[in-house]
């Protein structure tokens, strides 16, 4: 139904915002069935950037999956880096990021952590305090790669310091030991 309404809007005058709205739809349904590919392949056939520019952000601002939402954020950042504003670039990048770590965990616990994935962070924090450490110690690899030559709002420094934190405070005792009296 999708690929006769886009030889409808080849044909006859369509609206852009049905245009897009037409696009948008069929892309996310591509993305939800797995199919990246087509997906891919989908937006290729745009011609208008302006248009496709609009498609990928309103998808992604659709908060699709796990896999939707990370392709989405690599497609925008690779094809539209310099039309988006800093703020919506570090935005996209942090999701692809957070995306990226929550790839890193076990599949039945990232509907756990899903809810903080345009917030890195943010999730590492909270799998530190849930005493997570082998997965921190997983997405804490993660984003030294990711964060290589990357400006998104974070640095490495402000996860050293986050990891520091959480350090102290596990050595640290809220009790004083009492002297044992014979």
């Amino acid at each position: 139904d999708y690929e006769l309404c886009e030889e409808w809007g080849h044909l006859y005058p369509v609206p852009r915002e049905d245009l897009i709205n037409l696009h948008r739809e069929h892309l996310l349904h591509l993305l939800e069935m797995g199919d990246t590919e087509k997906a891919l392949q989908l937006l290729e056939r745009i011609e208008d950037p302006g248009v496709c520019l609009a498609i990928s952000e309103q998808s992604l601002d659709q908060h699709p999956n796990l896999a939707a939402s990370h392709f989405l954020a690599d497609y925008l950042t690779a094809h539209f880096y310099a039309s988006l504003t800093t703020a919506r670039r570090n935005e996209i990048q942090a999701l692809y990021i957070g995306s990226k770590v929550l790839l890193t965990l076990p599949e039945l616990s990232r509907v756990n952590y899903s809810h903080l994935s345009s917030r890195p962070l943010l999730m590492l924090e909270q799998l530190l305090m849930n005493m997570k450490v082998d997965w921190v110690a997983v997405a804490v690899q993660t984003l030294h790669q990711l964060l290589a030559g990357q400006e998104i709002g974070f640095t490495v420094e402000d996860i050293d310091s986050l990891l520091s934190k959480y350090a102290e405070k596990a050595l640290n005792f809220p009790f004083t030991l009492k002297e044992k009296r014979s």
